[in-house]
């Protein structure tokens, strides 16, 4: 059976705030850790109204302090926007705490708009320096050597870490290739370039010191429930908030409505639905055809479900019948 893990990004939903949405991801977490869930995910994003995991190494350690086994991480953080020390000092710091539980996903996107990308970076200049920011947390993150290192991240040193490249496009599956590391596509929101990028990354990997093969993992959206109508109830949440997005006016998690086509101007819609085009959305049966097909024609090494759903408890059920659906896939 494929493992399969969770993506949260502790949605803010209308009429609630981050204290509630930071406790309902801890209780995801602990749900999805006794469904056999593999790993919990966080992810960072910048001046989001609807997103309370902008402090990810500090949601991290609050899912790892409240969970048992589920390996727990960041999908990702936004390496250009930090010191590839300081990151080595925090994850060095939640690995000491939760031993051999805590991943590193790294991505160079800014998680923000260009306003805010210049408010966290400060002295960012457009240039991409990720693969130097990168290596150079590798070697934080790695066994101490004296004729190597004039900087140490303590904690951090001798951690290793596992380090994870995310991506959108063909960049990261070219980068995780050449440097032999896992690699994780954002197709929940950027489809497109998925069978693209699983194809490079397969094809140019490299073994490392860190995997002898390829390591792909992939995200998709699960709405579950009981019917049809139920589930396209819950995505609608989802599809008003990535509408508002679209057109520059992000906000909390909107409640669901039953007529999203009264809600989303048609053309509009249309982006949505093809931005989140890598979705399994239904009954139990259907999603479970659905991730199978998914899995079928992608062949990933894992899976990793995103599920913003505006109420909790039919988040949690969802959650549950997406853990069933995956099980039945053989």
């Amino acid at each position: 059976m494929i493992p399969y893990s969770v993506l949260d990004l502790s949605p803010i939903v209308e009429g609630s705030n981050a204290a509630v949405s930071l406790q309902n991801s801890l209780k995801l977490a602990q749900h999805t850790e006794q469904l056999g869930f593999e790993r919990f995910w966080v992810a960072e994003h910048h001046s989001m109204p609807g997103i309370a995991s902008a402090a990810t190494s500090i949601v991290v350690g609050h899912i790892a302090s409240g969970t048992q086994k589920i390996r727990v991480g960041a999908g990702g953080v936004m390496l250009p926007n930090h010191s590839p020390l300081v990151i080595a000092e925090q994850y060095g710091t939640l690995d000491s705490l939760y031993p051999n539980r805590i991943d590193l996903g790294v991505g160079r996107a800014p998680g923000s708009d260009g306003i805010t990308t210049k408010a966290l970076r400060r002295d960012f200049a457009n240039q991409d320096r990720f693969p130097e920011d990168l290596a150079e947390l590798q070697a934080y993150l790695s066994d101490y050597d004296p004729l190597q290192k004039h900087v140490r991240a303590i904690p951090g040193e001798g951690t290793n870490v596992p380090i994870w490249i995310l991506g959108s496009s063909l960049y990261g599956a070219h980068l995780a290739a050449e440097l032999g590391l896992p690699y994780v596509f954002a197709s929940h929101f950027a489809p497109d370039a998925l069978g693209q990028a699983a194809k490079v990354y397969r094809h140019k990997f490299k073994p490392s010191n860190v995997l002898d093969k390829p390591y792909f993992m992939f995200a998709v959206n699960v709405f579950a429930a009981d019917s049809q109508a139920e589930a396209d109830y819950l995505m609608s949440s989802h599809q008003r908030g990535f509408a508002n997005l679209i057109l520059g006016k992000p906000g909390l998690l909107p409640q669901p409505v039953e007529n999203i086509e009264q809600h989303v101007d048609g053309l509009t819609l249309a982006r949505v639905n093809s931005a989140l085009s890598c979705t399994a959305s239904g009954t139990l049966d259907k999603v479970r055809a659905q991730l199978a097909g998914l899995i079928d024609q992608y062949q990933p090494d894992e899976i990793m479900i995103n599920g913003p759903i505006f109420d909790q408890e039919a988040r949690l059920k969802s959650f549950s019948l997406a853990a069933e659906a995956i099980q039945a896939i053989r």
